[in-house]
């Protein structure tokens, strides 16, 4: 297929505008097409003590996120993953990492992994966070909370003065 061919992976629910952020970043460098490493619902709540939303809902949101974003039509799939690294730990044909400023760290271990598996090491593309209209990260754990919506509007009825 040739190109540059990107993951990107979380939870994603609910999804955000972070969330497309990171979805549209992979899609402007993976001109080889994208993988979506998806948490199983398992995995998802292992971490959190908050809900998440069931895998099949975060995958048609996941994909309908991709559609309102992606303006060069990328190829794309979305897998379920069931750890941190299990798409670019497995996958020899991933070139590039999409990471946050929070997650970018984890791509040294990552590509440690990956060398010891006789795998070229990751390039990261570092997506920035987006912010709500309070100057703080969009995050689903604010949303969860009733703090802002899904665009980082603040729903706090403190502030209505």
């Amino acid at each position: 297929m040739g190109g540059t061919r990107v993951a990107v992976a979380g939870t994603f629910g609910p999804l955000h505008d972070g969330h497309r952020n990171l979805l549209r970043t992979a899609l402007k460098y993976g001109d080889g097409g994208i993988v979506v490493g998806l948490t199983t619902d398992t995995f998802a709540q292992a971490s959190r003590t908050r809900d998440v939303p069931p895998f099949g809902d975060r995958a048609a949101g996941v994909e309908a996120a991709i559609d309102e974003v992606d303006e060069w039509g990328r190829e794309h799939e979305v897998r379920a993953i069931d750890s941190e690294a299990d798409i670019v730990d497995a996958d020899p044909d991933i070139d590039a990492l999409v990471v946050s400023p929070e997650t970018a760290p984890e791509l040294a271990d990552i590509n440690e992994t990956r060398r010891e598996q006789g795998m070229v090491p990751l390039e990261g593309i570092v997506a920035p966070y987006v912010l709500a209209e309070d100057g703080e990260r969009i995050s689903s754990t604010r949303i969860a909370r009733g703090e802002i919506d899904e665009h980082g509007a603040l729903l706090d009825d403190a502030s209505d003065g």
